[in-house]
């Protein structure tokens, strides 16, 4: 197994002031740059390289400038983890594996993958992970034991600890996340929004020591359905996006906006496409009108906050984040490609 570089060791960030584009995409140019036999569910930009983790107990890094790619095999004793969540701070890169057991890893002072936490039972179920600052991250996954399995770090990750159900509200049966792209959990200065398969939205404005539900109009009917995408703009503007994956051709009641913090949700586009999306993202310098949604059903774009959307693509990918304002990175069946809107 080929030891993991310090490219994850020690991460840079790039901050840059937002400008303001109020330009519209007419259309996309997609380059692959990563081929292999993995599932790519979870990408995250990390100054000048792209993380990523998917199946096989692959994981790795993108320079962007160049196209050098270093990549890794994670094992846990003879399992082969599938990683649907990543995440990174200025210090380190966390992953974390799907199912039982969970495994979260992360970056460790030896130049190889330090596990810092298990969860052991034929129920769990882990979507997601994002982390608020270098100190203070949060995991998502299914409910067990009657909530959310939510897990929590103060320590930049050396250590977590699962939030007691007492802690949460109940949940309804069968309510957890879609492991689909790593955007159950959506974060702006510190509040916290968190969405489910059942178009519930789970809400905390103090990193998870206080919680409330938002309910969206979303439709959920069937286990497939649900809320598969969340993303926030600042801390008002919102935008949820799902569908049902088994009749990724119905447009109803998949798409919902929030211009309050997510205290109410109204449905928006309904009956009009797209229709089912895996992943949404606002366009950085939109104003919260730009948008983004990828599925295999191909890329989506709207100009005006969701009202109405273009198909810019037909091409298929699980997730997509923005480099900047024109320029993304996508992954999905086997690849990573960039995409270019103009």
């Amino acid at each position: 197994m080929r030891v993991l570089l310090t490219f994850l060791i020690v991460v840079l960030f790039v901050s840059c002031s937002e400008k303001h584009n109020n330009e519209a995409f007419s259309s996309v140019e997609i380059k692959t740059i990563y081929e292999d036999s993995v599932s790519i569910r979870a990408i995250e930009i990390m100054g000048d390289n792209l993380g990523y983790a998917g199946s096989n107990g692959v994981f790795g890094s993108v320079e962007l400038a160049t196209g050098e790619i270093m990549e890794s095999i994670e094992k846990y004793h003879t399992i082969i983890p599938e990683f649907r969540a990543i995440a990174h701070t200025t210090k380190d890169f966390f992953m974390l594996s799907v199912a039982n057991p969970a495994l979260l890893y992360k970056t460790g002072d030896n130049g190889r993958m330090e596990l810092v936490y298990m969860e052991e039972d034929e129920n769990v179920f882990y979507d997601a992970m994002i982390f608020w600052n270098d100190n203070e991250g949060i995991a998502v996954g299914d409910s067990m034991n009657g909530c959310l399995s939510i897990i929590i770090t103060r320590d930049g990750g050396v250590s977590w600890k699962k939030i007691s159900c007492s802690e949460l509200p109940e949940a309804l049966e069968g309510e957890g996340a879609f492991a689909a792209s790593n955007t159950n959990i959506a974060n702006i200065n510190g509040k916290t929004w968190i969405a489910t398969n059942k178009s519930r939205v789970y809400f905390t404005g103090d990193k998870g020591k206080t919680w409330e539900i938002q309910n969206t109009p979303v439709s959920s009917n069937v286990e497939t359905q649900g809320i598969f995408s969340i993303d926030f703009y600042d801390e008002n503007i919102g935008f949820a996006i799902g569908g049902d994956f088994t009749k990724p051709e119905v447009n109803t009641a998949n798409k919902a906006v929030t211009v309050d913090g997510g205290n109410t949700w109204q449905l928006i586009a309904d009956g009009q496409n797209p229709q089912y999306k895996s992943c949404v993202q606002f366009v950085p310098g939109s104003n919260g009108n730009g948008l983004v949604a990828v599925g295999f059903t191909g890329v989506s774009y709207s100009n005006d906050r969701g009202e109405t959307w273009k198909q810019l693509s037909e091409e298929s990918f699980y997730t997509i984040r923005f480099q900047n304002e024109k320029i993304a990175y996508a992954s999905g069946k086997n690849r990573i490609a960039r995409l270019i809107f103009n």
